[in-house]
């Protein structure tokens, strides 16, 4: 009688605490035995170490007059700039002058930030309209079904590079503009059809049954249960924010100080990148780290496909 009393008067956030702890450990375990997505976090975690490292260099090492990744100049170097690499400067100089290295680890901290804000963004808006549409389906469905078709219609880049004419860009805007394009887009038609393999369940039927209203079926029931495939794409959609923010950065059409992609412009423009393998360290950095980036973030999103795939699953 004493252990089912105590059982009984458990408080319910215990419980639920104990069921979460549970299964991220038997999750966790899925997601290690895939070896190619901690892979991919543990090249993301360093370029947090990189992004965290910056302004603890600038603060305790580096002449911020010198290392300054927009205004910096090492006058000791005037006439041989850009530099190639040396102990002074691991990555060499730009064009300009400025560190290389430090434009790099700085250039992270947007980046990521780019990357996520568009990722959730896209990951919300789809989420919410899949869910809706799924569940009432008829004209909402169609409407939204349409508006998707039409984004999916156009390039996406070049849409960018017109819409760059009326607008000016910044990080900001461009988080928001590409997040709200990609969530009406193809990840809406995606996690619809989640949606409508929940909607059929059994529990729906006896949530209506219940007397529950749509918005608490679409909140309670719907959209926790295609939570972890939005999570997966949102893995992709990042990856996808990032080169595109590096292709419209190469063609000079953001208004933004700094970011990888700003690295490359700026050795096109100064006419070095023709000069492939002399100037290498002025292209190759940011050119690699673009790939990382994208790369980790992609091996995750596999990492996670075994999550959310049973199939892929081996035990």
């Amino acid at each position: 009688m004493a252990v089912e009393s105590r059982v009984r008067l458990e408080p319910l956030w215990r419980v639920r605490a104990r069921l979460f702890l549970r299964s991220f450990r038997r999750n966790w375990a899925l997601f290690w035995e895939s070896r190619i997505g901690p892979l991919g976090l543990g090249i993301i975690l360093l370029f947090v170490l990189m992004m965290v490292a910056h302004p603890i260099l600038m603060a305790t090492v580096w002449d911020p007059r010198v290392y300054d990744p927009i205004v910096g100049f090492d006058p000791d170097l005037v006439g041989k700039h850009p530099a190639p690499p040396s102990p002074a400067h691991p990555l060499g100089t730009d064009p300009i002058g400025r560190d290389v290295l430090s434009q790099l680890m700085w250039s992270t901290r947007s980046e990521f930030a780019l990357g996520v804000t568009a990722a959730l963004i896209t990951v919300t808006i789809g989420t919410l309209i899949g869910a809706v549409c799924a569940y009432f389906g008829g004209i909402v469905d169609a409407i939204f079904m349409r508006i998707a078709d039409l984004v999916m219609l156009f390039p996406f880049i070049a849409l960018l590079m017109v819409l760059r004419s009326v607008i000016h860009l910044d990080l900001v805007r461009l988080a928001l503009v590409m997040g709200v394009f990609s969530g009406f887009g193809g990840i809406t038609l995606t996690l619809k059809a989640q949606a409508l393999t929940v909607k059929v369940k059994p529990y729906i039927e006896a949530a209506k049954v219940a007397g529950g209203s749509a918005f608490h079926i679409i909140r309670r029931h719907i959209i926790p249960n295609i939570l972890p495939l939005s999570f997966l794409y949102m893995m992709f959609s990042v990856t996808g924010a990032v080169f595109t923010e590096a292709v419209l950065s190469y063609f000079g059409l953001l208004d933004i100080r700094m970011s990888w992609g700003i690295m490359i412009h700026t050795a096109e423009s100064a006419g070095y990148l023709g000069a492939f393998g002399q100037y290498w360290w002025l292209w190759a950095p940011p050119g690699v780290a673009i790939t990382l980036l994208c790369f980790a973030f992609y091996l995750v999103g596999r990492g996670l496909e075994t999550l959310v795939n049973p199939r892929l699953r081996k035990r």
